[in-house]
């Protein structure tokens, strides 16, 4: 094998030559895509330093196993990996560019291995004094199955055995006053800490986000520091986990721009059959090295005997949250229905407005939806976004999503005081009306009296809308129709692309369907104003006043 493959292993994902997975072609594509457009963001790709870490692992032995006493080598998708988390650097200070990595992979892919390798280069050869280095996991002994292969590994080094000082839960470097460690999920216990470089492996057992806040908080002071989150997919929804497999998701589909972040993802595509074995390699890069082709066949034919070890054998083995739901719009779709869309040009046209309002200290969503005008012409959509001005900076770094950067370009618009202002909203929604011919504003009875109220009081017509199966589910067909055929409009207004990526559709036994803001485990708002706006829209398309419905009926999709 080649000293680096990382180049030849890009160059065969895009050329078809190897089978990957959706997420690691985009993981491929955006490097390649970063290496033209990334100098107008101040990055730039230091081959030199992504050649420098592969080297590091020159140095490495396999501790235990069939390999036990033989170098380390990467494999070509785990030097792209390295290749790409170490190459990149900002312009601005030569840095490294990436603060996290993730990376989510079936069981047995040698994660423990590489991982173990990493910490000992942000140790030992990443040119940081002092550096602090740790591993984490729920419990302190699951911590220390990393940790313990890196001391294996430097005690099977030469070079390393004379670098790096070896105390129990302890390797460290006395020349730079560097240390490497393990750590539990005593949150309590972690204050003070400095680190520049973080391993938490298995993320997906993490049942609270508390750690993974610490850590990352406790990276401020470094240069440049890396956490690296390495894990199998899990099954709960609401951990801290999913968060970062959703947002490597959002990035990867260019949905958010993070140039701190890095995520790959190798699993099987939503569409591929778990039982057909070509299908395997996409969440098993190792298939035929670590991972044993007989050993997979073994635990496929129990799984389709078992329904209990066919969902071990999902998650553990093809790399499936088991349990996630099935995201309603096709990314790609909502991006091609990103036609721009000009307020002035939509001055005096007849629209209908969907109001969403959330709670007192959420974001509240107001879309405009303008009918077309003549054949072949499209549904065109306003959106319009508040939040609390107070709440704005602590909701970005909760949330992790730019609402601060959304703010300055003008997509959100920020109330004063930490709550919503009604008044400062109503205020917007009258300027509107004496732009636009706007008929009516549909809204979730739930939650909105007051300022139901005072639209009436301004002489706007309001009109309640339910958020069952029986009111959502005609006008959301309707939509999801509208964007399967691009006949939607809707200006790559950032914001509702987010929401458009967070929503999930709930369905009853007779095919109805409504957003299930339980499963949508971000902000749908925009959406739902989206679809109440569209209904009241299409109910009154025409002069004859009948219904899109009544005209061509419901597309059952």
């Amino acid at each position: 094998m080649a000293e680096f493959t990382a180049q030849q292993y890009i160059e065969d994902v895009l050329e078809n030559r190897i089978v990957v997975g959706r997420w690691v072609r985009l993981a491929v594509e955006r490097h390649v895509r970063d290496l033209e457009t990334g100098d107008r963001r101040g990055l730039y790709f230091d081959e030199d330093a992504a050649k420098r870490a592969i080297k590091f692992f020159k140095f490495l032995k396999h501790s235990k196993g069939e390999w036990a006493g033989q170098t380390l080598t990467l494999e070509p998708w785990q030097q792209f990996v390295f290749w790409v988390v170490f190459g990149w650097k900002r312009a601005s200070d030569g840095m490294r560019r990436f603060r996290t990595a993730y990376m989510e992979v079936a069981r047995k892919n040698g994660k423990s291995t590489i991982v173990s390798g990493a910490g000992l280069y942000l140790l030992d050869a990443d040119g940081e004094p002092g550096a602090e280095v740790y591993t984490a996991a729920t419990k302190k002994d699951q911590a220390k199955i990393t940790h313990s292969e890196a001391t294996r590994m430097v005690k099977a080094s030469p070079l390393l055995r004379k670098r790096i000082g070896i105390f129990k839960d302890n390797l460290h470097v006395e020349k730079t006053a560097s240390k490497f460690e393990p750590l539990g999920r005593d949150a309590d216990s972690l204050d003070g800490l400095n680190i520049h470089g973080c391993i938490v492996d298995e993320l997906h057992a993490h049942k609270t986000r508390d750690l993974w806040d610490v850590l990352e908080t406790a990276t401020g002071a470094r240069r440049q520091p890396l956490m690296i989150a390495i894990t199998t997919a899990g099954f709960n929804r609401q951990s801290i986990c999913y968060e970062q497999h959703e947002y490597t998701r959002k990035i990867l589909d260019q949905i958010v721009e993070d140039d701190t972040f890095f995520g790959i993802i190798f699993a099987l595509d939503d569409d591929d059959d778990w039982e057909d074995e070509r299908n395997w390699i996409k969440a098993n890069p190792n298939l035929g090295v670590s991972v044993k082709l007989d050993d997979l066949r073994r635990k496929a034919a129990k799984a389709k005997e078992m329904p209990s070890a066919l969902f071990a054998f999902l998650r553990l083995h093809m790399n499936l949250w088991t349990q996630a739901e099935t995201k309603w719009i096709d990314p790609v779709k909502w991006r091609a229905c990103g036609d721009p869309v000009e307020a002035e040009g939509l001055r005096g046209r007849i629209c209908y407005g969907g109001l969403d309002l959330s709670s007192t200290i959420d974001i509240t969503a107001l879309v405009l939806v303008f009918l077309p005008l003549k054949a072949k012409d499209k549904f065109r959509i306003l959106c319009f976004f508040w939040v609390p001005e107070e709440s704005i900076h602590e909701r970005s770094k909760r949330d992790r999503v730019p609402y601060e950067a959304w703010l300055m370009e003008g997509f959100i618009e920020a109330t004063p005081g930490n709550v919503i202002d009604y008044a400062f909203i109503l205020a917007k929604i009258e300027e509107l009306a004496g732009m636009f011919d706007l008929r009516e504003i549909a809204f979730d009875r739930w939650g909105a009296t007051k300022l139901a109220q005072d639209m009436q009081e301004s002489g706007l017509t309001i009109v309640e809308f339910g958020q069952g199966f029986a009111s959502m589910s005609g006008p959301m067909k309707e939509l999801e129709r509208l964007i399967a055929s691009s006949e939607l409009a809707h200006g790559n207004n950032p914001v509702l692309a987010w929401m458009a990526d967070n929503l999930v559709a709930r369905q009853d036994p007779a095919g109805n369907i409504k957003p299930d803001k339980e499963k949508s485990i971000e902000k749908i708002d925009g959406m739902v104003a989206l679809i109440m706006a569209l209904d009241r829209a299409i109910r009154n398309e025409g002069e004859s006043g009948e219904s899109v419905y009544e005209e061509r009926g419901v597309l059952l999709l």
